[in-house]
């Protein structure tokens, strides 16, 4: 399949992109960082360089890769982990806004199949949990697929000695289960350990 990765260049999207490829899959590799296109063409993946929130880049993006399957790993977190709280914000508007352009850019290039990274633990009140309930909507009702992983720990994470408060999932095995869940029907996959 051709997949159209949004946040490829994150800590699974890297993980993911060689797994997608040797599963025999092309992967257009969406970034927003020139930065970050030179790491993602090294791993295998046509890089494509544009902004979740530029609707009308991003419908033309994906018409043009014409995919198969949009994975949206996106979020947008700080680098430090106790910056995420104050940053709430950022990671709630690419899970609200960036999630409702690429479900647009799904249905405008006939609907290829959606699936999108979701958190499996209770969110408290507030802008989070609102944005993390709209994403989860929005997919399920285009039918598609809510990938609900635990805290990811492993190497690239916020975790990277310690492995955090269940539920939680290796990097390693995150990536692996979702390209297993690449052929999920409609609905919620929970990925734990």
């Amino acid at each position: 399949m051709k997949i159209f990765l949004a946040g490829a260049s994150g800590v699974i999207g890297q993980r993911l992109i060689p797994r997608l490829i040797q599963a025999g899959h092309t992967v257009g590799g969406m970034t927003r960082s020139p930065s970050k296109t030179e790491v993602l063409e090294r791993l295998g993946a046509e890089p494509i360089l544009c902004d979740v929130f530029d609707r009308e880049e991003l419908f033309q993006a994906v018409h043009h890769f014409a995919p198969d399957v949009i994975l949206s790993e996106l979020t947008d977190l700080p680098d430090d982990a106790t910056q995420i709280s104050e940053l709430t914000d950022l990671n709630a508007r690419i899970r609200t806004e960036g999630t409702r352009n690429l479900v647009e850019a799904s249905r405008r290039s006939g609907s290829p199949k959606i699936l999108a990274q979701s958190v499996a633990w209770q969110l408290p009140d507030g802008p989070d949990a609102l944005a993390v309930a709209d994403l989860e909507r929005s997919v399920l009702d285009q039918g598609g697929v809510v990938l609900r992983y635990g805290q990811f720990y492993g190497p690239g994470t916020y975790n990277e000695q310690q492995q955090p408060e269940e539920p939680r999932i290796h990097i390693d095995c995150a990536a692996d289960r979702t390209v297993d869940a690449l052929s999920e029907p409609t609905g919620i996959v929970v990925i734990t350990d």
